[in-house]
């Protein structure tokens, strides 16, 4: 999945107090708005819930995608373990590189996201099922959704993939690019796409991650938007 906000993205001084008597979401030295905590765990839910209805409709149709969202769908196709299960678990060695490159409030986000989404994507099937939906609509409309939700989370400090903290890792310590690191990396899940999958859905897969990305590629630019 496309990567969250680095350091680079946020404030000089995040943590900046604000004066006295000031209201809670007070502006911070460059003049944007911090989020609340209520804000903050509201949009945990929120994109959560979004990025979980993208992937209940890539499950139905038999869809997969890049980052660690694709390993545990290649891993769940292959061996029919739970998708939120295996998604939980792939997540796990990422935590420490998280906390180190990215602090400690976006690991403890991140990992809330991440745990929510494993229990959302178990439990959705209780209360939704689809009685019919067309794979090419559910590749582009999966893709709005998670693409929707991601920046709900990118936008409050948070993230749902791990292979993001290791490019970005690698990029600090080796000095490789993050963003054409995360890109062979998802184009490497894809193409495995094509030896799990049928063909059309490997290539419908394509189409979802082209619609998800579009979305994040639009609508998160540096400089539009500072999560804090």
């Amino acid at each position: 999945m496309p990567h969250a906000l680095s350091h680079r993205d946020a404030p000089d001084d995040p943590h900046e107090t604000p004066p006295a008597g000031a209201h809670p979401v007070a502006a911070a030295a460059d003049g944007t708005r911090r989020h609340s905590a209520f804000e903050d765990v509201q949009a945990l839910v929120t994109g959560t819930l979004f990025v979980a209805l993208g992937v209940a409709m890539f499950k139905h149709a038999g869809l997969l995608t890049g980052g660690t969202a694709g390993i545990a769908f290649l891993i769940h196709y292959a061996s029919g373990w739970s998708f939120g299960l295996v998604f939980f678990l792939v997540n796990l060695p990422f935590y420490g590189l998280a906390l180190r490159q990215m602090g400690l409030a976006f690991t403890l986000k991140s990992f809330a996201a991440v745990t929510l989404l494993a229990v959302i994507i178990e439990v959705l099937p209780r209360v939704l099922a689809f009685a019919r939906l067309d794979p090419v609509f559910a590749a582009v409309m999966g893709g709005f959704l998670i693409g929707v939700g991601l920046l709900v989370l990118f936008r409050h400090c948070a993230s749902l993939g791990g292979l993001n903290v290791l490019v970005l890792w690698l990029q600090a310590t080796r000095g490789w690019r993050a963003g054409a690191l995360q890109l062979a990396i998802d184009v490497v899940i894809l193409l495995a796409a094509f030896v799990v999958l049928p063909f059309k859905q490997a290539l419908l897969s394509l189409l979802g991650a082209v619609a998800l990305n579009l979305v994040v590629a639009v609508n998160h630019r540096p400089g539009r938007y500072l999560g804090v």
